[in-house]
């Protein structure tokens, strides 16, 4: 029994815990991880051999893209995610330093070692420059496209890196990882919706409304989940690849909770934490098959 001694400590504990979910999702560390998860994911099911490289690539760009689209996003994000925007004029320098110095740092190492697919490394600069520079968001559903494609990337990348770019698996991977993260991308534009609108930004939400938002997103996930079983029973992936039914699960979860009124956290760290989950689960059948 939790006595009233002790609920002072819970409160301050829980203050404790935001602060920290908080601090990763404005520093871009909680996203930046959940791209290597892709990456991580991707080694697991296909059975490569687990190396750091790559996994370091992936982090880098990613924290290099994420953190040029706060700084550039900034008046956006003063109107729809205000302690955001509050983070980002006091860290943003300097989190915009620490990301470009990464990323020169992982296009170096990929060049010193001759890596497979180093010049590659400049898609996350194009990717940047066309979405934050080139204002692609503003365009409807290229901004949710463009996000998901520069996800369904990092399966290809990995793919590359190993040298097995067309197997089925990299193949399904990247087409997985696109369409999610599209629909993914989708929900996430319910929480900016009053912004969009007043900046008229055309996004799903804007058009459909955040009801038929959530019913498209919540079918499309359910279209995808079917052709993983799909696929699986096909024998075109092998059947470890139904870990990913986890993944649609968690997404299915969420969506119809994804409201305007939803704190920063729950987009931040709750839907872009789906990539970690991922991880976790297929980490988890890995110890399992071992």
């Amino acid at each position: 029994m939790i006595s009233f001694r002790s609920a002072p400590r819970l409160e301050s504990a829980r203050t404790r815990l935001e602060a920290i979910a908080l601090f990763l999702v404005n520093s871009n560390l909680h996203i930046s991880l959940s791209a290597t998860s892709i990456a991580l994911v991707t080694v697991l099911l296909i059975d490569l051999r687990l190396e750091v490289v790559p996994l370091f690539i992936v982090f880098a760009a990613t924290m290099f893209v994420y953190s040029i689209n706060r700084v550039t996003d900034l008046e956006e994000d003063a109107r729809n995610v205000p302690g955001r925007a509050a983070f980002t004029r006091e860290y943003g320098r300097l989190l915009l330093a620490l990301g470009v110095g990464l990323y020169v740092l992982a296009i170096g190492v990929a060049v010193v070692l001759e890596l497979p697919g180093a010049r590659y490394t400049v898609i996350p600069l194009l990717v940047t420059i066309a979405y934050s520079f080139f204002r692609l968001k503003r365009v409807f559903l290229v901004k949710n496209l463009t996000v998901g494609v520069a996800w369904g990337l990092i399966p290809l990348g990995v793919g590359y890196y190993y040298g097995v770019l067309e197997a089925p698996g990299i193949v399904f991977l990247a087409a997985y990882v696109t369409t999610m993260l599209t629909v993914a991308a989708i929900v996430f534009d319910i929480k900016d919706i009053d912004g969009d609108r007043a900046a008229g930004i055309r996004t799903v939400p804007v058009v459909f409304d955040t009801r038929r938002t959530r019913i498209l997103a919540q079918f499309s996930n359910v279209a995808v989940a079917a052709s993983v079983v799909v696929c699986v029973v096909g024998n075109l992936v092998p059947v470890t690849f139904l870990v990913l039914l986890a993944f649609n699960a968690y997404v299915g979860t969420y969506i119809p909770f994804a409201t305007r009124d939803r704190s920063v956290l729950f987009y931040g760290f709750v839907i872009d934490g789906e990539q970690i989950f991922l991880a976790c689960c297929v980490l988890a059948l890995e110890l399992t098959l071992w």
